[in-house]
């Protein structure tokens, strides 16, 4: 037998003998071999088997060589880095990172820095990324595009676009992956005006575009039903020669579905040879999103028959979030279905049917579903605070922020904007405030949606002057932006102010809306503008050609109603073009109470009774006008009509802040902790009032009772109690704030008044109408609400 000597192999063998691996023992076979051969040393052969290594997810018997060989170059580093941040060990990457910097000369590169800069932002280190950020400047590679992406990648991800664009519009020559990460970005972002500003800069500079770059900006231009835009997009695509590929041809199905062209979107699909998955998902959710739920769940049929692997994206287009109301069987089956397949722990499909749930105000089936989801993403707690500010369950929605806070869980501009509707709602100004500043720390101040609702917070939380700095310093306002500034005026009655804003916004040629008309309307009613509130219906419809809907007309009756021309608001309703609903109706007897016309009262109450038989307001208004005549059979009648029906009136309450707690009163309460000091202060509030001038008005009092118990009833009215006892517990002279869920009586606003003059203090209040900014014995609405 013949022993033949190998001899030795050198670095060319085993480069390739590494390259064609596939299995763990093989490289750890071909390792040895390294050693035998002696190039257990040599830079190049190593650096690739550690690559290797890592690849096949082998990551620590790559750390294990990399942490044995003798001097690793800057090369190597990198390779190990990028290994442990691939295999999900991102605290290693960083860790790494340190050890480069802190024990060698070596100096980070661009490579260094987009792999660390990732493996933060896989982290959720937002501060980490920010200080990453800072290193790559510091090192010279600020203005690379490969950092550059990296860098705006994970600003993007932690909401922060102002960063991200301010990373990107530094950058001399972005190239076409820079873009699409910002492209796609901001659509993650829900910014898709900027996605489509920053395709047109690349058309512009003469940037490359691949099918990521087409796919991404279709996203932007359906979401904003941007038929015209998307039309042209498909055209430079087809030019490009980019139309035919699947996920361009998916998108434009996409684009077509949310722009209402269904039948364009299916015959677009149905061009597709062999559609996957993806261009079935795009289709069935633009059938969803089209009120085509029949056609969306024959398709969905379709894909379980074809045996293509259903993913969440399918359950998802499936599940009618655009259009739930009559669809919850259909919810609920699907959700069954979602159990079965496992696919409700993708996080997707439970936030898609938290949010239709919250529509259909099924708030306990979304709560039971968001408690079972084991692991929430940002939009599901988003999900969840919004439904329950969208259904009026507003300290629910701020426990749960306050949950999420605790948790450590970054919000993102949604998450702010939901939360400052349930402070709007509540009139929670100190959270509101705290929220604010949050915003500012995750410098989402800059985002529209963001600084329209802290716009709309400080309107419903009193603090109008706040409102109006917000609106002056958002330099990108949208027309939402307008409407609310216009809204927020209106209701502190302040309607010049809000003429002067309407008035600059067309000037500014900004679109106006049926919303703008009403709020301006709204204004111009709350502030006796008869002639301002006419002109301005007249304006919306010749100037602008709005066709008036329901709601303008039942402004321009509360126009009349409220200035007295009762017979010109009959005469309005009569020569409406539709029929006048609740809300006409209703303006116009609520203009019968505060002007003491029983005759229209009837006529005006036996149309509500019919239009909305089970809206215990109506009556009780009725009842109160028949009080205030002293016809106190009908007043009882009416109440009877109540009782008989078993309708129930909305208690009365109020809300005040003391020290960021809430306390709420209802009329009479007895069960506070301080109720002795309350209505010990009530009563020597009312005897130095009464030395004023002050007399209780007793015609509010719904019973047909003497007057001396009239003035007890009325004396414990809820906003008394709590004024009480907000001057017991802040100081003298200190602003006082109320919130009630009723439009304030004739004696609380008269009370107020006198309470105002005698305490010297400001007292702001919001009722179910309006604010009212007390002072001096004086109110802002000029006894006009």
């Amino acid at each position: 037998m013949i022993c033949r000597a190998v001899g030795k192999r050198d670095r060319n063998f085993f480069l390739t003998l590494i390259n064609t691996a596939v299995t763990h023992s093989h490289l750890r076979q071909t390792h040895a071999q390294v050693i035998l051969n002696g190039l257990k040393s040599d830079l190049a052969t190593i650096t690739k088997l550690i690559q290797k290594l890592s690849d096949i997810g082998s990551i620590s018997d790559a750390t294990l060589i990399c942490s044995n060989f003798p001097n690793p170059d800057l090369f190597l580093y990198n390779v190990i880095i990028r290994a442990h941040s691939r295999n999900n060990h991102h605290s290693n990457s960083l860790s790494i990172y340190r050890q480069l910097r802190q024990d060698t000369t070596l100096k980070p590169d661009s490579f260094t820095y987009a792999f660390v800069i990732s493996a933060a932002l896989k982290l959720g280190c937002n501060k980490l990324g920010s200080s990453l950020h800072g290193h790559a400047v510091v090192g010279g590679a600020g203005l690379d595009v490969f950092v550059g992406s990296a860098i705006v990648d994970m600003y993007l991800n932690f909401g922060n676009l102002n960063y991200a664009h301010q990373v990107f519009d530094k950058m001399p020559e972005p190239d076409t992956v820079l873009c699409n990460t910002m492209i796609s970005g901001s659509v993650k972002n829900g910014c898709f005006h900027e996605s489509l500003i920053i395709f047109k800069h690349m058309i512009l500079r003469g940037t490359r575009f691949d099918s990521t770059t087409f796919a991404a900006v279709l996203t932007a231009a359906a979401e904003l039903q941007e038929l015209k835009v998307g039309i042209a997009i498909e055209g430079l695509a087809i030019k490009l020669g980019f139309h035919s590929h699947v996920h361009v041809l998916t998108g434009f199905i996409s684009l077509y579905a949310k722009c209402g062209d269904v039948s364009k979107a299916r015959y677009l699909f149905e061009q597709i040879e062999r559609a996957d998955i993806i261009a079935y998902n795009a289709m069935i959710s633009g059938f969803s999103c089209n009120q085509q739920m029949v056609y969306a769940v024959d398709l969905f049929n379709e894909v379980m028959v074809l045996n293509h692997r259903v993913n969440s994206s399918t359950i998802v287009g499936l599940i009618p979030v655009f259009y739930p109301f009559g669809h919850l069987i259909l919810t609920s089956t699907i959700h069954s279905f979602g159990l079965k397949s496992n696919l409700i722990s993708k996080t997707s499909v439970a936030t898609a049917l938290i949010t239709v749930y919250s529509r259909l105000n099924e708030i306990d089936s979304a709560r039971k579903l968001f408690d079972e989801t084991p692991d929430k993403s940002l939009a599901a707690w988003n999900a969840m605070i919004s439904g329950y500010a969208q259904n009026g369950v507003t300290d629910k929605a701020i426990t749960l922020f306050q949950q999420m806070q605790a948790f450590k869980i970054a919000p993102n501009p949604t998450t702010i904007t939901s939360i400052l509707s349930a402070c709007a709602q509540l009139g929670a100004l100190s959270l509101g405030k705290r929220v604010h500043d949050l915003a500012k720390k995750e410098n989402f101040e800059s985002n529209v949606y963001v600084s329209t609702a802290l716009i709309d917070m400080y309107a419903k939380c009193g603090s109008i002057k706040d409102a109006r700095q917000v609106f002056d310093n958002v330099t990108q306002k949208n027309e939402v932006t307008w409407n609310t500034m216009i809204s927020g005026y209106g209701l502190h009655g302040l309607a010049r102010e809000a003429l002067n804003i309407f008035n600059k916004m067309v000037d500014l040629e900004v679109p106006v809306t049926g919303v703008t008309f009403v709020s301006v309307l709204y204004a111009c009613s709350h502030a006796g503008l008869v002639i301002e509130g006419e002109e301005i219906f007249h304006r919306m419809v010749q100037d602008h050609g709005f066709k008036p809907l329901p709601e303008h007309y039942a402004c321009m009756v509360d126009i009349y109603g409220r200035s007295g021309e009762l017979q010109k608001a009959l005469t309005f309703i009569n020569n409406m073009p539709i029929d006048p609903g609740p809300a006409t109706w209703g303006a116009l007897l609520s203009a019968c109470k505060t002007h003491k016309n029983t005759d229209v009262a009837r006529l005006a109450s036996n149309k509500l009774f019919e239009l909305d038989p089970e809206n215990v307001g109506y009556h009780v208004l009725l009842s109160n006008i028949h009080t205030a005549d002293r016809n106190y059979h009908e007043a009882a009648s009416v109440r009877q009509v109540v009782k008989n029906q078993n309708l129930v009136k909305t208690p009365g309450c109020t809300l005040i802040e003391i020290n960021k707690i809430p306390h709420v009163f209802t009329s009479g309460q007895r069960s506070h902790n301080q109720t002795e000091a309350i209505y010990a202060k009530l009563e020597t509030l009312m005897g130095k009032m009464k030395e004023a001038g002050f007399q209780t008005d007793t015609v509010t009092a719904l019973h047909d009772v003497e007057d001396e118990e009239k003035e007890l009833m009325v004396n414990v009215h809820s906003e008394k109690l709590a004024i009480a006892f907000g001057i017991l517990n802040t100081e003298t002279g200190s602003e006082i704030r109320i919130m009630k869920n009723l439009r304030v009586c004739v004696d609380c606003h008269n009370f107020t008044k006198f309470v105002s003059k005698v305490t010297e203090r400001v007292i702001v209040m919001r009722d179910a109408n309006r604010f009212h900014h007390f002072e001096d014995g004086q109110c802002s609405c000029g006894d006009y609400w």
